[in-house]
């Protein structure tokens, strides 16, 4: 038996049963022999470009040797085509280079290993110029001056897009919320996320039906105009920030690959209409010391680590939504009084606030035992894994740069005692929408794209001097500015209803698979 990197569970993933130890521990030999031994012919080189998407770059097992190479040190790319801008055409070669512990097992192909990389720049060492090691570099920069460990788990919320065969079973407006077959359309394509997510990276928790439900899409996108769209949920469980860049870019990728094995769509689009719920990609938030979570002290209450982290990230919220939310359409769906938050503070469940503190399973009397007085079992060890909810971000986010940010921010946070006081100042009870004093104190949110462009230029130095590249920053910044979005809320406003629904949806859904 072996451990699995989670925790104390086995793991249950096909690769790892057949490789028989845990994913920190593989090796080139353990991937080169598993391919000569067990009849896989191709390996898949994946890797995500600046807009999130997973590229590839197909290799056959065409002999030992040549298998030997590739694993040790990958093959070449050019970066100026996986990330526009940030290289000079003249010196953009790339070498992509394995990870092993993100290898996986092909779902579909039983003679497919997929392999994610990271990029290596021409001496051998990681590519400061590329959001995957702009993420390594802020985890580690964390780990070095604090000590801590971020942990991190993402709640990918997307729409999925389907034919409408008949009228039986038609769902309600906003009541999509767990629901289950035959009134969940999609219910074959989330069980097949949910199971095909699960084997490749060993990290979800569950897949369910969320609240958006619209039975007939009305748009100027063929792709939508007329169809029925569910909303749902994928919750990735808490990893190292770092494997969390990497998983996510995996679980986007998996979750469209069966959308269209299926004959259906999926967008992660902020927004898809006035008045249903938008889709956000809310993270979890934990620190862990020697793997152990840190975040609520002895009496149970939020650790002084735990209040500096939310300090930190509610210090650095503003230019953050830059990298999270990134359309015009991520500000239709920020907007007062909704479950999406537009004020910088938090609180404990508290779905109106940027940051919240969930429940998290450290209850005075055993859950089992609750409603099943007779258990006798052990209860399970380290059952609660207290996190903070950060509640802004949305698909629309460059995922690899965000997660930089957060870890930056969260180091901050850690270092700077002065977050202590920001936390303690930032925290609301109840619902914010009815504090209205305490509401005009706190600051808010960008309210547009370009307003975010605006503030992540005021604060680019922060980011600068945690790793990240001036182009990249420069191609956010120039990205936000074409949305041309500000005053939109306003501009909405003054159109008659007709053509303010037109504008809203057309905005909306201009960006359908942009990231």
């Amino acid at each position: 038996m072996f451990e699995s990197q989670f925790g104390a569970a086995q793991d249950l993933r096909p690769l790892v049963q057949r490789l028989k130890k845990p994913p920190a521990e593989w090796r080139r030999r353990d991937l080169a022999a598993l391919c000569l031994e067990q009849g896989i012919r191709v390996v898949n080189f994946r890797y995500p470009s600046f807009d999130g998407k997973l590229r590839e770059l197909r290799l056959p097992v065409s002999s030992p040797t040549y298998l030997d190479r590739i694993l040790a040190a990958g093959e070449r790319v050019d970066g100026s085509s996986l990330f526009p801008g940030l290289f000079d055409p003249g010196a953009s070669d790339l070498y992509a280079v394995p990870v092993y512990r993100w290898a996986f097992l092909d779902p579909w192909a039983p003679d497919e290993l997929h392999l994610v990389c990271r990029f290596a720049d021409r001496g051998g060492d990681p590519c400061p110029l590329t959001p995957d090691n702009v993420l390594a570099k802020a985890a580690a920069d964390l780990r070095e001056r604090t000590g801590f460990e971020l942990e991190a788990l993402a709640e990918l919320e997307l729409y999925l897009i389907l034919e409408r065969g008949d009228d039986r079973f038609t769902g309600r407006s906003q009541r999509n919320y767990h629901q289950s077959a035959p009134y969940l359309h999609g219910r074959a394509i989330a069980d097949e996320i949910l199971r095909a997510a699960a084997a490749v990276t060993g990290c979800v928790k569950y897949c369910h039906g969320e609240v958006g439900y619209i039975d007939r899409l009305e748009s100027n996108d063929p792709e939508l105009n007329g169809r029925r769209v569910e909303q749902y949920e994928v919750e990735l469980d808490l990893v190292p920030i770092e494997d969390l860049g990497c998983w996510l870019s995996v679980l986007r990728w998996l979750v469209r690959a069966i959308a269209d094995r299926h004959g259906a769509s999926v967008t992660y689009v902020p927004k898809l209409d006035e008045g249903m719920a938008g889709s956000g990609m809310h993270l979890h938030l934990a620190l862990a010391r020697g793997g152990r979570n840190v975040m609520r002290d002895a009496e149970g209450e939020l650790s002084e680590a735990a209040r500096g982290l939310v300090g930190g990230v509610l210090r650095h919220a503003v230019p953050l939504t830059a990298f999270g939310n990134t359309v015009a359409g991520s500000y239709l769906r920020l907007v007062p009084n909704q479950e999406a938050p537009t004020r910088l503070c938090w609180g404990r469940s508290n779905r109106s606030a940027l940051v919240r503190v969930p429940l998290d399973f450290a209850t005075e009397r055993r859950l089992d035992r609750a409603m099943n007085p007779l258990e006798d079992g052990p209860y399970p060890e380290e059952l609660a894994r207290p996190t903070v909810e950060y509640r802004s971000p949305d698909g629309s986010a460059f995922s690899h740069l965000l997660l930089a940010g957060v870890a930056l921010a969260a180091t901050d946070g850690l270092t700077d005692p002065a977050t202590l006081d920001l936390a303690a100042a930032t925290e609301v009870r109840g619902q914010l929408g009815h504090q209205v004093e305490q509401s005009a104190d706190l600051g808010r949110l960008p309210g547009s794209a370009v307003e975010a462009a605006r503030r992540l230029e005021e604060e680019r130095a922060f980011f600068e001097r945690g790793g990240f590249p001036p182009r990249a920053i420069d191609k956010v910044i120039s990205q936000l500015r074409s949305e041309a979005d500000e005053d939109l809320s306003e501009r909405l406003r003054r159109l008659p209803a007709a053509e303010r629904l037109a504008e809203s949806r057309r905005l909306m859904h201009k960006d359908l698979h942009k990231h």
